[in-house]
């Protein structure tokens, strides 16, 4: 992969969340600040006083865990730090994805860049080497507890930094480590005391899938707007619903987002001026109408909270022991995963939720008895053809999964490490299901998306908003219109590639400006 993005500045200073999409997804080189180089130089004469001294100092020159208790000579501290990665390096499973491996590489690289974890320059240098030559450990999805950090995880990535184990090349072959870091020039690391536990002891994996399901999900939720205000015009719903006034009554931020952006969307509707007389008999629609904004809206309120969280966990240096700033070297409990897995469960709530109204408003535009006058299933014809039903049984089947995924990780704890490590937070866990129901909702979003369009064709002549017609508009540059029966299946994954994209929110902004 080639970047297209200026070099990442990694220091003292936390991350932003651009800063790491463009490391993670966008391969943006890094570069250690002299800040930082600095302050991993004078933390390191801290460790190297305390390993000369014969008093025994935890990670430092002891056993770890429940075998802290062990004093290690001189001579076999090498060996223990290399014992300590390759026994930690103890992931099963598929690999994880490549995004997920560089953010948690770049978030280590920055907990090192603080000079808190009392590692070498050279050492920090080498794992950004390996970021810059898109080497990429692989790293298997089980290991993790999310408890004196993503051990497992992290390990793998350090059992690299050895030259050792499995890696990913710029060009995703599969090689042995030694092979690829020669390639690429990059030098085996010998880690030396502390080294070890500095490279492994901390929540850089579950934060970094955090920070990628944020991103992810604050566009989703703008996207989820756009498909409820296709499915109102589609269903002959109102507007009225969403005016500042009445969302005011309850003043919640997402909520007026949610509803300022349905009123932007639905702004010059023909169809929704169709059924705005006196003429019209219905009183209100159907919950998963009128309440869209008050659903969509808690999400996006969930969202800013696990950023704000996220936004801590980035001013962080989580390792243990730490390097104090007056160069104490301290045991702490701060690698304990909690305060990120809890936001990791939280969030999957409202996108199990989100995805469920998005499947009721699908539904409704299915059903003769309730879509005012749409045919049955919108199927061209009845009977012959069945339109849009299996679709909506691809939803459902997808809504199910994520309220299974929507049950908390993080209320497990599992003892492990001779009851040393006795409460876990297992928010590795909390966020690998994260990441699957953030592609779930992409889906479910999609098809309410190209039945609503298929919809708003069949309400012709009446013509949709200018915003929505605009969406139907780019939908159609892929995938075509209403007719007989077709093969169903590659339109849903082009239009789940169009919302994944950003394609259809384009289209959509093109008129509206951009949405909250």
């Amino acid at each position: 992969m080639t970047s297209t993005t200026g070099p990442v500045l990694v220091g003292p200073k936390p991350l932003t969340e651009d800063e790491i999409l463009a490391v993670a997804r966008r391969d943006a080189p890094v570069r250690l600040t002299e800040e930082a180089l600095a302050a991993m130089a004078a933390s390191r004469a801290q460790v190297e006083a305390l390993a000369a001294s014969p008093t025994p100092a935890y990670g430092v020159s002891t056993g770890f865990g429940a075998l802290a208790t062990r004093h290690i000579p001189a001579e076999l501290r090498a060996q223990l730090q290399r014992s300590l990665i390759r026994s930690h390096a103890a992931g099963s499973g598929p690999e994880v994805e490549r995004e997920v491996v560089r953010a948690l590489m770049l978030l280590r690289l920055r907990t090192l860049a603080t000079g808190r974890t009392g590692v070498r320059p050279r050492t920090a240098q080498a794992l950004a080497a390996l970021l810059n030559a898109g080497i990429t450990p692989v790293v298997r999805e089980y290991g993790s507890l999310g408890c004196s950090g993503d051990l497992a995880p992290l390990a793998h990535v350090a059992l690299a930094l050895m030259g050792e184990g499995e890696v990913r090349d710029a060009a995703g072959a599969l090689r042995p480590a030694a092979e690829a870091l020669a390639e690429a020039g990059v030098a085996p690391v010998e880690l030396a005391a502390k080294e070890g536990l500095a490279l492994i002891n901390g929540t850089d994996g579950m934060l970094g899938q955090l920070v990628l399901a944020c991103h992810d999900l604050a566009r989703l939720l703008r996207v989820a707007d756009v498909a409820a205000a296709m499915s109102v015009e589609a269903l002959l719903g109102t507007d009225r619903v969403f005016a500042a006034d009445l969302q005011a009554l309850r003043p919640h931020p997402g909520q007026a987002a949610s509803a300022a952006n349905l009123t932007a969307l639905l702004a010059g509707s023909a169809i929704v001026a169709s059924h705005r007389g006196p003429e019209c008999t219905r009183v209100q629609d159907a919950y998963s109408l009128r309440c869209a904004p008050q659903v969509t809206g808690a999400a996006r309120d969930t969202l800013e909270h696990a950023r704000l969280v996220a936004a801590r966990e980035l001013a962080s240096a989580v390792d243990n022991p730490v390097v104090t700033p007056d160069g104490r070297v301290e045991s702490n409990g701060n690698f304990h995963g909690a305060p990120v897995a809890y936001v990791l469960d939280f969030l999957a709530i409202p996108v199990a939720d989100v995805a469920s109204m998005s499947e009721r408003r699908t539904d409704r535009m299915l059903d003769v008895a309730r879509s005012h006058g749409l045919p049955a299933f919108l199927a061209d014809d009845p009977g012959v053809d069945s339109g849009h039903m299996i679709a909506q049984y691809t939803q459902a089947a997808i809504v199910s999964e994520l309220k299974r995924l929507a049950v908390p990780a993080s209320v497990d704890s599992i003892p492990s490490s001779a009851m040393q490590e006795d409460h876990v937070s297992m928010g590795w866990s909390a966020a690998r299901k994260l990441r699957r129901a953030i592609d779930g909702l992409a889906r479910v979003l999609a098809i309410e998306i190209l039945t609503a369009a298929r919809a708003l064709d069949l309400r012709a002549p009446l013509t949709p908003a200018p915003a929505t017609a605009a969406v139907v508009a780019a939908l159609r540059a892929h995938v075509g219109g209403p007719g007989p029966d077709r093969y169903l299946s590659p339109e849903i994954e082009t239009t789940v590639t169009l919302v994944r994209d950003g394609t259809l929110l384009a289209a959509a902004e093109s008129v509206t400006g951009p949405l909250s």
